[in-house]
């Protein structure tokens, strides 16, 4: 069994000579991290669309909805409506935004989904279906 592991504390912007944050991973056998890259082309458009909706200038506001269930004790709890669109928001003007977010190949809108988007326009809302950043400016505008 190994001794024990010496504690090596270092302030804020200093540097210890031969460490580097690259090298700790491997002090400890341990694989080096690597960043992290979109592998859900839905997870991607999704990141695309926020952005854009979030620096267009009619949006008031733009959050994404979380959905699905967790499990508490013997309990499933279920978050979200059933069809709630992935975003949804304000524009600046005070209407319901609810934008559903597709990957570009293959990505479909459920019969749910395209009812709650349709209830939101009936309301006045702006509803739409984005797969990218092209689609919230054909939608809204530059």
């Amino acid at each position: 069994m190994a001794g024990p592991v010496p504690i090596l504390l270092v302030g804020a912007g200093q540097q210890v000579e031969g460490l580097s944050m690259e090298a700790l991973p491997d002090l400890f056998g341990l694989e080096p991290i690597k960043p992290r890259h979109h592998t859900k082309p839905e997870a991607a458009a999704l990141a695309e669309v926020l952005r854009a909706l979030s620096t267009h200038q009619s949006v008031a506001w733009v959050r994404r909805m979380n959905s699905g269930a967790a499990k508490v004790g013997n309990r499933f709890i279920r978050f979200g409506w059933p069809g709630c669109p992935d975003l949804l928001g304000q524009m600046k003007d005070g209407r319901l935004l609810g934008v559903e977010v597709k990957r570009a190949k293959g990505g479909r809108v459920s019969d749910e989904q395209r009812h709650f988007l349709a209830l939101i326009k009936q309301a006045g809302g702006v509803a739409f279906v984005a797969r990218n950043c092209q689609d919230v400016f054909k939608e809204l505008g530059r």
